[in-house]
């Protein structure tokens, strides 16, 4: 088996900065690092030495950390080369390492991919870093880092766990059925199909929440209503900028109009539809309302701008200019009365906006479940609560099954291509 090249990156973001961390991993990051600062210093012990190209060249007084495997972030031995940030200096101590025989660039994520391929971190732990990576909210980072610190995993490690151990008994009862010291009577049996379905009810109880995807998406909020009724003015006063045409001229908005912002740590997407209407003879506004109607169907959070009542029950009714004369009182049904004056009247709709937020996001101190996550998760519960009671061997595939969709969370059984799908998210240090 071909022995992995040593590689190295930076990975303190970019030049030029104060300090530039140069990394190097692999079975000749010792080697290496030697070559450029000599005398290395003791294990976990930064040490201040001149970095040298192989003519002697001086390249940087830098502090050089050194890590022996296994017992590292990426499982190798790993070095630290603390440099000066400009871009000359790393751009030489780089060229240098690139010279160095079986030493190479990483490829981006290629740190953690080593970190996972040598058990440092599992497949759920490197997802949560690449989304904390990503992280531009407050709540994003607070699930990332929920991810990353092994809450999905130690969950899912539980429940794959209690899974190996019905398996192996299921097994133990098939393979040596003859053995008086295994028993294979129907209440052991029972005994095995009532813990297969605690197990799965507890796991369908805890995956059957929102997806953290949603953290990261942002929550849809559509205003959808007939021309007129004030969609395009209510859309900038809540993004706080002139994101939307507005003008008394009904049929202005022909398409959806998408603003993002970020409010209270949560993203949202802001859509403006065009007017809805029963008929028309344009081509190109009959396009919009159909679209319109896609939007409203698909939105997280409708906000109806209609007299009329609104065609989902969860959606947010306002009672739309309510500064002008006959429009001063808020009707039955409608939730709150909007004026674009009244600053009040705005926050009251993000005050609606973020209740309604609160039940399709998960919570702060809830597992950070991702939807391939859920869906892993659901599948082995299915399996588990389907299997027959009264067939052993049913019951021993089934937590086969199950063992298998648990192992895809971890990613004992990742695939190649999936995996350069994730850490080809990462930046270079990582």
């Amino acid at each position: 088996m071909a022995i992995p090249s040593t590689i190295f990156a930076v990975s303190s973001g970019q030049p030029p900065a104060a300090i530039a961390v140069i990394r190097v991993s692999g079975q000749g990051a010792m080697s290496a690092a030697t070559q450029l600062a000599g005398r290395l210093p003791p294990p976990r012990e930064a040490r201040m030495r001149t970095l040298r190209d192989r003519h002697g060249g001086i390249l940087d007084r830098a502090l050089v950390l050194i890590f022996p495997g296994p017992a590292t972030a990426t499982g190798e031995d790993l070095v630290e080369l603390h440099c000066h940030g400009g871009r000359a200096v790393v751009a030489a101590v780089e060229a240098v390492l690139a010279d160095l025989p079986d030493v190479r660039r990483a490829e981006p994520g290629e740190f953690t991919r080593r970190a996972l391929a040598h058990g440092r971190i599992d497949l759920a732990e490197a997802e949560g870093l690449a989304d904390l990576l990503e992280a531009q909210t407050e709540r994003q980072r607070v699930a990332a880092l929920g991810a990353v610190e092994g809450r999905v995993s130690a969950r899912v490690r539980n429940w794959l766990d209690r899974a190996t151990d019905m398996a192996a008994r299921a097994e133990a009862m098939l393979d040596f059925a003859e053995e008086d010291d295994v028993p294979v009577d129907a209440v052991s049996l029972d005994r095995l199909k009532a813990e297969m379905d605690v197990l799965a009810v507890e796991m369908l109880e805890e995956v059957e929440r929102p997806p953290v995807d949603r953290l990261y998406d942002g929550l849809r909020i559509v205003l959808g209503g007939p021309p007129n009724s004030g969609k395009s003015t209510l859309l900038n006063l809540l993004c706080e900028r002139e994101a939307a045409i507005v003008s008394p001229i009904a049929g202005t908005t022909r398409d959806r109009i998408e603003a993002t912002i970020v409010r209270g740590g949560v993203a949202y997407i802001l859509v403006d539809t065009a007017g809805l209407a029963a008929a028309t003879d344009d081509a190109i506004e009959a396009i919009g309302i159909g679209r319109a109607e896609e939007a409203i169907a698909a939105a997280d959070i409708l906000l109806w701008l209609a007299d009329t009542p609104p065609p989902r029950d969860d959606a947010i009714w306002l009672h739309t200019r309510a500064d002008l004369d006959g429009r001063t009182i808020l009707p039955s049904g409608k939730n709150v009365a909007v004026s674009q004056d009244d600053a009040g009247s705005i926050a009251a709709v993000w005050g609606l906006i973020a209740s309604h937020a609160e039940s399709l996001l998960p919570r702060a101190d809830a597992i950070a479940w991702k939807r391939h996550q859920q869906a892993e998760c659901r599948a082995a519960a299915v399996a588990l609560s389907l299997a027959p009671a009264s067939d052993l061997l049913l019951l021993a595939e089934h937590l086969r099954v199950t063992r298998t969709c648990l192992s895809g969370v971890l990613g004992v059984s990742a695939t190649e291509t999936m995996l350069d799908a994730l850490f080809g998210r990462f930046c270079l240090g990582k």
